[in-house]
């Protein structure tokens, strides 16, 4: 099945298309035939991870000094656009490996860059991302985990919630606060070293356990529970306190570029369903593609997947010019995920009684889109941060 002219990007160089080729591929080939079947499992795919770092995906945009492929997060959100398509998971356990990578390559020190990003690009050291806290949702600002002063390193204590990635990885970046009077400035970013699994994964750190979600199975999902959890002070992104709310934003940037992307896969794929199937069904003698009614939700769908797509390569675009992308992410953001959740709906819809059943792909592609309204911060969020943006530019 294809979307023909859709989701087109043009002026990549013939090594992006290159990527995006072999991405695709490896999706029709690895994923797509097994996705469904893990998903209902709610199956670590440990055989398309280990395919992914063999493609060089957990590298994909790290420095080639550090063994990455130094490619552009144009080129990063185009293949999670391919990935996603395959099955949403399977982008997830790259994007917040892909954030950390981002944070320490911004913001890391020279020290830093070259004890992780060597065996992050190899995908042997696998990062997640770590903000949000049981009790304060989108309020960063209220966070509670702290890290007091201790001889020559700090101890944290607190809990941190909703960890992409939280068993399965061995490094996390995680936002604390190190001076509570501070406000945004009080806040820091560590890095936090760990064995991947369950339970107690270090001295006073542990990971209680997989928490159980509708949709988005397959990665796992977990809290993070410090008790004078001992660190030391270089392990502060950067080298210096304070500064972990503005290298976290940096990293939730490009974090929404990818939730975006996303939402531009997971549509494709319920849009190219749903023509495969009004193609195949007959009614009143003819295929419902040739209906009106199906006809024009089939034109809706496919001008809101392509247009998502171009305001994601927008996006995207701007943030490897090296210009603020607050504004165009959370538009990107915003635009996909409502736009998914239509699209994927209309597919359903398109299938009738069989996209009810299990049997049928769109029925998983139901339970995964509105993960996309939340994730890197709510459709709400995404909004106030276009309307102080506009509000800024105009000097209101």
């Amino acid at each position: 099945m294809s979307g023909g002219r859709l989701q087109q990007t043009h002026g990549l160089t013939g090594e992006q298309r290159e990527i995006l080729a072999t991405v695709r591929s490896f999706v029709d080939r690895e994923i797509l035939p097994v996705a469904t079947d893990l998903e209902r499992a709610d199956a670590y795919p440990r055989e398309i991870v280990d395919g992914m770092a063999a493609l060089g995906l957990f590298g994909l945009t790290i420095a080639e000094e550090y063994g990455g492929l130094g490619e552009s997060l144009l080129t990063y959100a185009l293949v999670v656009e391919e990935l996603s398509r395959g099955w949403m998971s399977v982008s997830g356990i790259v994007n917040t490996h892909f954030i950390v990578a981002w944070m320490l390559a911004q913001h890391g020190t020279p020290e830093q860059k070259a004890r992780y990003l060597p065996g992050m690009a190899a995908g042997e050291v696998r990062g997640a991302f770590s903000m949000s806290e049981p009790h304060c949702g989108s309020d960063v600002s209220a966070i509670r985990t702290r890290a007091v002063p201790d001889g020559d390193g700090y101890l944290i204590t607190g809990q941190k919630m909703w960890l992409t990635n939280g068993a399965t990885s061995h490094l996390v970046a995680t936002l604390v606060k190190t001076d509570p009077d501070a406000g945004h400035k009080g806040m820091t970013t560590f890095l936090v070293d760990k064995t991947p699994g369950y339970g107690e994964v270090a001295p006073g750190l542990t990971i209680p356990g997989k928490i159980e979600k509708m949709g988005y199975k397959g990665v796992d999902t977990t809290e993070m529970v410090f008790d004078a959890y001992r660190i030391g002070a270089g392990q502060i992104l950067g080298g210096t306190p304070g500064r972990g709310f503005y290298q976290m934003m940096d990293g939730v940037e490009v974090g929404r570029v990818n939730v975006a992307a996303r939402g531009c896969g997971v549509a494709r794929r319920a849009y190219e369903l749903a023509l495969d199937y009004a193609r195949r069904r007959e009614s009143f003698g003819r295929p419902i593609a040739e209906h009106q009614a199906v006809m024009f939700r089939l034109a809706e769908m496919a001008t809101k997947v392509e247009a998502a797509h171009q305001m994601m390569v927008m996006a995207a675009r701007r943030k490897d010019s090296g210009d603020r992308n607050d504004l165009e992410a959370g538009m990107a953001k915003y635009l996909a995920g409502e736009y998914c959740k239509e699209v994927v709906e209309a597919s359903f819809r398109i299938h009738g009684g069989y996209g009810y059943s299990k049997e049928y792909e769109i029925e998983r592609l139901y339970r995964e889109a509105p993960m996309l309204l939340i994730g890197e911060g709510t459709a709400d969020i995404q909004k106030l941060v276009i309307g102080r943006r506009l509000l800024e530019e105009r000097g209101a």
